[in-house]
Protein backbone atom coordinates (compact mmCIF):
# COMPACT_ATOMS: atom_id res chain seq x y z
CA UNK A 1 0.00 0.00 0.00
CA UNK A 2 1.39 3.33 -0.51
CA UNK A 3 1.96 5.58 1.95
CA UNK A 4 2.23 9.71 2.38
CA UNK A 5 3.76 11.19 4.73
CA UNK A 6 2.59 14.93 5.08
CA UNK A 7 5.50 17.22 6.41
CA UNK A 8 6.11 20.24 4.16
CA UNK A 9 4.96 17.98 1.15
CA UNK A 10 4.20 14.39 0.45
CA UNK A 11 6.99 12.36 0.00
CA UNK A 12 6.60 9.14 -2.35
CA UNK A 13 7.55 5.64 -1.16
CA UNK A 14 10.41 4.94 -3.00
CA UNK A 15 9.86 2.78 -5.92
CA UNK A 16 6.49 3.28 -5.86
CA UNK A 17 5.57 4.88 -9.29
CA UNK A 18 7.69 5.54 -11.92
CA UNK A 19 7.83 9.58 -12.57
CA UNK A 20 5.22 10.97 -15.09
CA UNK A 21 6.20 12.81 -17.91
CA UNK A 22 3.86 14.98 -20.20
CA UNK A 23 3.99 13.89 -23.39
CA UNK A 24 5.87 16.63 -25.89
CA UNK A 25 3.33 16.84 -28.20
CA UNK A 26 0.88 17.18 -25.11
CA UNK A 27 3.02 19.81 -23.69
CA UNK A 28 3.17 21.86 -26.75
CA UNK A 29 -0.48 21.66 -26.68
CA UNK A 30 -1.16 22.90 -23.10
CA UNK A 31 1.18 25.61 -23.92
CA UNK A 32 -0.32 26.87 -27.06
CA UNK A 33 -3.81 26.43 -25.70
CA UNK A 34 -3.30 28.11 -22.61
CA UNK A 35 -1.73 31.17 -24.27
CA UNK A 36 -4.46 31.56 -26.90
CA UNK A 37 -7.05 31.20 -24.10
CA UNK A 38 -5.09 34.27 -21.54
CA UNK A 39 -5.13 36.03 -24.70
CA UNK A 40 -8.88 36.35 -25.41
CA UNK A 41 -10.15 36.07 -22.12
CA UNK A 42 -7.77 38.80 -20.75
CA UNK A 43 -10.26 41.40 -21.02
CA UNK A 44 -12.52 39.38 -18.65
CA UNK A 45 -9.78 38.53 -16.47
CA UNK A 46 -9.36 42.47 -15.76
CA UNK A 47 -13.05 43.26 -15.15
CA UNK A 48 -13.58 39.98 -13.03
CA UNK A 49 -10.59 41.40 -11.01
CA UNK A 50 -12.00 45.28 -10.13
CA UNK A 51 -14.83 43.69 -9.78
CA UNK A 52 -13.40 41.59 -6.68
CA UNK A 53 -11.35 44.31 -5.47
CA UNK A 54 -14.73 46.56 -5.25
CA UNK A 55 -16.83 44.25 -3.56
CA UNK A 56 -14.67 42.88 -0.55
CA UNK A 57 -11.13 43.17 0.93
CA UNK A 58 -8.24 40.81 0.35
CA UNK A 59 -6.36 39.36 -2.74
CA UNK A 60 -7.56 39.09 -5.83
CA UNK A 61 -5.96 35.36 -6.62
CA UNK A 62 -7.13 32.36 -4.04
CA UNK A 63 -3.99 30.45 -4.20
CA UNK A 64 -3.92 27.09 -2.71
CA UNK A 65 -1.86 23.91 -2.06
CA UNK A 66 -2.87 20.95 -4.56
CA UNK A 67 -1.38 17.00 -5.15
CA UNK A 68 -1.15 17.05 -8.81
CA UNK A 69 0.79 14.02 -10.88
CA UNK A 70 2.97 11.91 -8.42
CA UNK A 71 1.81 13.35 -5.43
CA UNK A 72 3.65 16.76 -6.39
CA UNK A 73 2.32 19.87 -4.46
CA UNK A 74 1.91 23.21 -6.59
CA UNK A 75 0.08 26.20 -5.82
CA UNK A 76 -2.68 26.41 -7.50
CA UNK A 77 -4.70 29.83 -9.03
CA UNK A 78 -8.22 30.44 -8.79
CA UNK A 79 -9.92 34.21 -8.76
CA UNK A 80 -11.15 34.50 -5.05
CA UNK A 81 -14.64 33.96 -4.48
CA UNK A 82 -15.03 33.59 -0.93
CA UNK A 83 -14.99 36.21 1.56
CA UNK A 84 -11.34 36.22 3.65
CA UNK A 85 -10.69 33.90 6.10
CA UNK A 86 -13.38 31.45 4.34
CA UNK A 87 -10.78 28.18 5.01
CA UNK A 88 -10.84 28.40 8.54
CA UNK A 89 -14.79 28.43 8.57
CA UNK A 90 -14.79 24.67 7.09
CA UNK A 91 -15.21 23.35 9.94
CA UNK A 92 -18.48 24.89 10.84
CA UNK A 93 -19.76 24.05 7.78
CA UNK A 94 -19.05 20.42 7.93
CA UNK A 95 -22.32 19.51 8.26
CA UNK A 96 -23.76 21.03 5.21
CA UNK A 97 -21.55 18.42 2.86
CA UNK A 98 -22.89 17.45 0.44
CA UNK A 99 -21.42 14.79 -0.03
CA UNK A 100 -22.19 13.15 3.42
CA UNK A 101 -24.90 10.45 4.28
CA UNK A 102 -26.40 12.14 7.20
CA UNK A 103 -26.01 9.69 9.85
CA UNK A 104 -26.22 9.59 13.49
CA UNK A 105 -24.51 6.53 14.40
CA UNK A 106 -23.00 3.19 12.82
CA UNK A 107 -26.84 1.69 13.41
CA UNK A 108 -28.39 4.65 11.32
CA UNK A 109 -25.73 3.83 8.39
CA UNK A 110 -26.10 -0.07 8.46
CA UNK A 111 -30.29 -0.01 9.92
CA UNK A 112 -31.50 0.04 5.82
CA UNK A 113 -28.41 -2.44 4.45
CA UNK A 114 -29.14 -4.54 1.42
CA UNK A 115 -28.08 -7.90 1.43
CA UNK A 116 -24.59 -8.76 1.18
CA UNK A 117 -24.36 -10.65 -2.69
CA UNK A 118 -21.40 -12.71 -1.61
CA UNK A 119 -23.52 -14.14 1.38
CA UNK A 120 -26.01 -14.56 -0.89
CA UNK A 121 -23.86 -16.34 -3.60
CA UNK A 122 -22.50 -18.90 -0.87
CA UNK A 123 -26.35 -19.14 0.59
CA UNK A 124 -24.93 -18.32 3.80
CA UNK A 125 -22.32 -16.03 5.55
CA UNK A 126 -18.80 -15.45 3.62
CA UNK A 127 -17.16 -13.73 6.49
CA UNK A 128 -17.57 -13.25 10.26
CA UNK A 129 -21.17 -11.84 11.57
CA UNK A 130 -20.72 -8.04 13.57
CA UNK A 131 -23.07 -6.69 15.44
CA UNK A 132 -23.34 -2.95 15.25
CA UNK A 133 -25.92 -0.92 17.46
CA UNK A 134 -28.60 -4.00 16.55
CA UNK A 135 -27.71 -4.62 12.89
CA UNK A 136 -26.10 -7.74 11.93
CA UNK A 137 -23.93 -7.33 9.42
CA UNK A 138 -20.90 -9.26 7.63
CA UNK A 139 -17.74 -7.97 8.07
CA UNK A 140 -17.26 -8.18 4.05
CA UNK A 141 -20.22 -5.83 3.41
CA UNK A 142 -19.34 -3.70 7.09
CA UNK A 143 -15.81 -2.38 5.88
CA UNK A 144 -16.98 -1.89 1.57
CA UNK A 145 -20.06 0.42 3.38
CA UNK A 146 -17.33 2.31 6.00
CA UNK A 147 -14.82 2.38 2.79
CA UNK A 148 -17.77 4.28 0.83
CA UNK A 149 -18.89 6.96 4.04
CA UNK A 150 -14.69 7.36 4.07
CA UNK A 151 -15.16 8.37 0.04
CA UNK A 152 -17.80 10.44 0.82
CA UNK A 153 -16.31 12.50 3.83
CA UNK A 154 -13.00 12.54 1.22
CA UNK A 155 -14.46 15.60 -1.27
CA UNK A 156 -16.32 18.83 -0.03
CA UNK A 157 -19.02 21.08 -1.42
CA UNK A 158 -21.62 23.12 0.19
CA UNK A 159 -24.93 23.96 -1.43
CA UNK A 160 -25.55 27.66 -1.31
CA UNK A 161 -21.99 28.18 0.65
CA UNK A 162 -22.33 31.25 3.19
CA UNK A 163 -18.93 31.94 2.40
CA UNK A 164 -18.85 33.11 -1.42
CA UNK A 165 -19.12 36.93 -1.89
CA UNK A 166 -21.76 38.22 -4.74
CA UNK A 167 -18.98 38.17 -7.32
CA UNK A 168 -18.07 34.98 -6.19
CA UNK A 169 -21.29 33.62 -7.50
CA UNK A 170 -21.24 34.88 -10.94
CA UNK A 171 -18.06 33.50 -11.35
CA UNK A 172 -18.44 29.82 -10.13
CA UNK A 173 -21.92 29.72 -11.95
CA UNK A 174 -20.23 30.45 -15.19
CA UNK A 175 -17.03 28.66 -14.61
CA UNK A 176 -15.33 31.81 -14.53
CA UNK A 177 -13.35 31.79 -11.50
CA UNK A 178 -11.22 29.20 -12.83
CA UNK A 179 -9.36 30.89 -15.49
CA UNK A 180 -6.16 31.88 -13.53
CA UNK A 181 -5.50 27.75 -13.59
CA UNK A 182 -3.94 28.69 -17.79
CA UNK A 183 -1.01 30.22 -15.45
CA UNK A 184 -0.59 26.68 -14.03
CA UNK A 185 -0.77 25.09 -17.00
CA UNK A 186 1.81 27.52 -18.48
CA UNK A 187 4.19 26.98 -15.56
CA UNK A 188 3.91 23.04 -15.88
CA UNK A 189 1.62 22.36 -13.06
CA UNK A 190 -1.16 21.29 -14.60
CA UNK A 191 -2.61 20.23 -17.88
CA UNK A 192 -5.72 21.18 -19.88
CA UNK A 193 -6.97 17.64 -19.69
CA UNK A 194 -6.65 15.91 -16.99
CA UNK A 195 -7.85 14.91 -13.46
CA UNK A 196 -8.35 17.81 -11.03
CA UNK A 197 -5.82 18.20 -8.92
CA UNK A 198 -6.57 17.84 -5.16
CA UNK A 199 -6.36 20.05 -1.74
CA UNK A 200 -3.96 17.91 0.68
CA UNK A 201 -6.47 16.84 2.84
CA UNK A 202 -8.24 15.13 0.44
CA UNK A 203 -5.37 13.69 -1.27
CA UNK A 204 -4.21 12.40 1.95
CA UNK A 205 -7.60 9.95 2.38
CA UNK A 206 -7.24 8.39 -1.19
CA UNK A 207 -3.75 7.37 -0.84
CA UNK A 208 -4.54 3.35 -1.29
CA UNK A 209 -3.70 1.17 -3.87
CA UNK A 210 -7.31 1.37 -5.29
CA UNK A 211 -7.49 4.84 -5.54
CA UNK A 212 -3.85 5.78 -6.13
CA UNK A 213 -3.88 5.63 -9.91
CA UNK A 214 -5.24 8.94 -10.27
CA UNK A 215 -2.49 10.21 -9.70
CA UNK A 216 -0.27 8.99 -12.36
CA UNK A 217 -2.27 11.09 -14.69
CA UNK A 218 -1.70 14.67 -15.38
CA UNK A 219 -3.89 17.30 -13.20
CA UNK A 220 -5.99 18.95 -15.43
CA UNK A 221 -8.71 22.09 -15.61
CA UNK A 222 -11.20 19.71 -17.20
CA UNK A 223 -11.56 15.87 -17.67
CA UNK A 224 -13.58 12.96 -17.21
CA UNK A 225 -15.27 13.90 -14.30
CA UNK A 226 -16.42 17.30 -15.09
CA UNK A 227 -18.07 16.22 -18.96
CA UNK A 228 -19.93 13.33 -17.34
CA UNK A 229 -22.29 14.48 -15.06
CA UNK A 230 -21.61 18.09 -13.72
CA UNK A 231 -22.19 18.43 -10.11
CA UNK A 232 -23.01 15.02 -8.88
CA UNK A 233 -22.07 14.14 -5.29
CA UNK A 234 -21.50 10.25 -6.16
CA UNK A 235 -17.28 9.92 -4.51
CA UNK A 236 -16.85 6.24 -5.38
CA UNK A 237 -17.69 7.18 -8.70
CA UNK A 238 -15.64 10.39 -9.33
CA UNK A 239 -12.60 8.79 -7.88
CA UNK A 240 -13.24 5.87 -10.31
CA UNK A 241 -13.50 7.70 -13.47
CA UNK A 242 -10.04 9.41 -12.45
CA UNK A 243 -8.60 6.42 -12.38
CA UNK A 244 -9.89 5.05 -15.67
CA UNK A 245 -8.31 8.12 -16.93
CA UNK A 246 -4.87 7.93 -16.20
CA UNK A 247 -5.27 3.85 -17.17
CA UNK A 248 -7.28 4.91 -21.04
CA UNK A 249 -5.76 8.51 -21.74
CA UNK A 250 -4.95 9.49 -25.35
CA UNK A 251 -4.82 12.14 -27.60
CA UNK A 252 -8.22 11.52 -29.40
CA UNK A 253 -9.96 10.94 -25.47
CA UNK A 254 -8.84 14.70 -24.81
CA UNK A 255 -9.72 16.11 -28.10
CA UNK A 256 -13.31 14.90 -26.95
CA UNK A 257 -13.29 16.06 -23.35
CA UNK A 258 -11.99 19.21 -24.55
CA UNK A 259 -15.30 19.78 -27.47
CA UNK A 260 -17.46 18.27 -24.71
CA UNK A 261 -16.20 21.17 -22.07
CA UNK A 262 -16.90 23.91 -24.46
CA UNK A 263 -20.69 23.77 -24.34
CA UNK A 264 -20.09 24.16 -20.06
CA UNK A 265 -18.19 27.57 -20.56
CA UNK A 266 -21.61 28.91 -21.99
CA UNK A 267 -23.99 27.39 -19.26
CA UNK A 268 -25.09 28.80 -16.28
CA UNK A 269 -25.01 26.51 -13.19
CA UNK A 270 -28.65 26.80 -10.89
CA UNK A 271 -26.90 25.99 -7.89
CA UNK A 272 -23.69 26.87 -7.39
CA UNK A 273 -21.17 25.49 -4.70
Amino acid sequence: MLKLIVTEKFKKEAGSFEEFRIKRGKRLFDIGFSVLAIILFSPIMLIIALLIKLESKGPVFYISKRIGTGYDIFNFYKFRSMRLGADMERSHLSKMNEYLVSHKSNGDLFKNIEECPDCAAVEGTCSPLLYIDGVEICENLYLKKKRELLLKSTFFKVKNDPRVTKVGRLIRATNLDELPQFLNVLKGDMSIVGNRPLPIYEAEKLTTDEWAYRFLAPAGITGLWQISNEGFTHAEERIRMDNRYALVSSPLADLKIILKTIPTIFYIKRNTY
